[in-house]
């Protein structure tokens, strides 16, 4: 798969390796002012209930509350959940308003199954529709990502299917890659294999430490975080079939947003 360099904004915010080419071109109207209209064009629903899972300061957390301000954002952050109950992210949410709970895993030991149906009421209990995982240092079990299937999401920091799990900008430094980013997927059993919804990339400068390279990334996917959870609360992307579908017009232009070089 040959990596784009930047990040697509709503008009080209499906992953690069769902639509292998685009015939870019400077238009009057952005594919995202399209694709609003023609989403209220729809028959309006209302916001989905999301929940937020962190493990500590949840940077990408609050890339999504900020999102969901907007009045026209199609989910609202409804709680944020941590495994942890010294993370830093859960002041953050208290200070906005927004619903917070702990279900900490060292009070269930090694039983993984009390601690997701522990999760599981939570979520149940809020009424969630969606849950965004959000540096979440828990590897969940097929039996709770099956009862999210299609309605859980993670991101990672690096472009999938290349570097699965952790140190990934370290490791992206020791195989020399020329492009290195972050990826939105759907969570299946199968730790960091889901079907990708939405990607960036940069490139990785010589003069890049795992530091660097991990500031620089975190940039993009503050930015593909929001966007991919507007297509899923807007049902314009599902999964099927182990795939990602896209209900949007796949043949529209817009402008490219690329991160500084």
């Amino acid at each position: 798969m040959r990596p784009l360099e930047g990040q697509y904004n709503l008009a080209q915010a499906i992953a690069h390796s769902q639509i292998p080419e685009y015939r870019h071109a400077s238009t009057s109207t952005s594919l995202g002012e399209r694709m609003s209209r023609q989403h209220t064009s729809r028959e309006r629903v209302a916001k989905k209930r999301t929940a937020v899972l962190i493990s500590g300061r949840g940077s990408n957390m609050v890339a999504l509350i900020e999102a969901a301000k907007d009045p026209a954002y199609p989910a609202e952050i409804a709680l944020v959940l941590s495994n942890r109950p010294d993370a830093a992210g859960l002041a953050r949410a208290r200070a906005e308003g927004i619903a917070t709970a702990v279900v900490d895993h060292a009070a269930h030991g090694k039983d993984r199954e009390s601690f997701e149906r522990a999760l599981q009421a939570e979520l149940e209990g809020h009424r969630i529709d969606l849950v965004c995982l959000a540096g979440f240092m828990r590897l969940l079990t097929p039996w709770f990502v099956r009862r999210w299937e299609g309605r859980l999401i993670n991101i990672h920091p690096a472009l999938l299917p290349a570097l699965k799990g952790l140190d990934t900008h370290a490791r992206a430094l020791a195989a020399g890659v020329a492009f290195h980013g972050a990826t939105v997927h759907f969570v299946v059993p199968d730790m960091d294999s889901g079907p990708t919804i939405a990607s960036a990339s940069l490139k990785v400068h010589d003069t890049d430490s795992a530091e660097t390279l991990a500031a620089r990334v975190l940039e993009l996917e503050h930015r593909i975080y929001p966007l991919a959870l507007k297509l899923l609360a807007w049902n314009y992307v599902k999964m099927v079939d182990g795939e990602c579908r896209f209900d949007i017009k796949r043949d529209a232009n817009g402008e490219l947003i690329a991160p500084e070089n």
